[in-house]
């Protein structure tokens, strides 16, 4: 599991700074689509959203290394 993870940071890392933000923009959208279809309609997987939580702190996280110059 943990190499599944790892490669996710990988891909983030190989995006640029424009990519990285609308990758963010996009992951957030589609969080709030994904609460606002469980509200309304219970969805199959409600780990889904804490999976999504957990890719855009992913990406903020990477985003936050690159404006401290890591």
């Amino acid at each position: 599991m943990a190499k599944k993870e790892v490669a996710k940071v990988e891909d983030y890392r190989s995006l640029d700074n424009e990519a990285l933000n609308q990758k963010i923009s996009d992951e957030e959208l589609r969080l709030k689509k994904t609460k606002f279809s469980h509200a309304v309609n219970p969805i199959e997987n409600p780990l889904a959203i804490k999976t999504q939580r957990r890719a855009i702190a992913r990406l903020k996280t990477e985003q936050r290394k690159r404006e401290l110059g890591f």
